[in-house]
């Protein structure tokens, strides 16, 4: 048993020090020794678990990045008493944590989104698999608020869930290009406003910001 648990604790060591050296330079720019030293492993270790860079590269999306992104900006959502509200939160959360270390990395999804989908298609169904998830996840959250009364009844759940995604992905990626952190503030300014359109007349914001 504890022979077991050591691999799968190594496993996620390598997948981790992976995910955070594609962050930080990319699929493409990331080095195997780094990894390895990162992680505290051996080279051995690596091809135990993986057959190379690409396998390693598919298990860092399906593992860890798809997990990072239902964890950041899914399961925050699940306990908001007012969506509408909830998502303003975290892109004032977002706005907050961004700078200065944030504008210089972006978003892990979208830059390796903007680096491989074009170049392996095995990258680009793993890349659009994480976004279909956290399309399906926040069209469900909209069709609750629907039915609570705070999303108007007219609303496609699914577009706005796309949009919003959009907006957000977007706006780090333009923030990142010009490093200035009010980029983030003005679309996150402009994504609030957006919000207020979707809520059903009379029901105001629970939350003063």
């Amino acid at each position: 048993m504890a022979r077991q648990y050591d691999a799968k604790a190594t496993r996620q060591r390598l997948l981790w020090a992976a995910f955070r050296e594609f962050h930080r330079v990319g699929y493409r720019g990331a080095n195997i020794e780094r990894i390895l030293t990162q992680a505290g492993v051996t080279k051995g270790a690596l091809y135990y678990h993986f057959r190379g860079k690409r396998a390693l590269g598919y298990s860092v999306i399906e593992e860890i990045l798809s997990q990072w992104i239902v964890d950041r900006w899914l399961k925050p959502l699940e306990s908001s008493v007012d969506l509408l509200d909830g998502v303003s939160k975290l892109a004032r959360w977002g706005e907050r944590v961004a700078a200065p270390e944030g504008l210089s990395l972006g978003c892990p999804l979208n830059n390796l989104s903007q680096e491989l989908c074009g170049a392996d298609e095995g990258f680009r169904l793993r890349l659009e698999a994480i976004y279909e998830e956290w399309g399906r996840g926040l069209s469900r959250l909209l069709a609750a608020a629907q039915a609570s009364g705070v999303v108007r009844s007219d609303v496609d759940v699914r577009g706005v869930a796309t949009f919003i995604i959009a907006a957000w992905e977007g706006s780090i990626g333009l923030a990142k290009s010009r490093q200035a952190p009010e980029t983030l503030r003005f679309c996150r300014r402009e994504l609030e406003a957006y919000l207020g359109t979707l809520r059903c007349p009379g029901r105001e914001s629970e939350t003063n910001f």
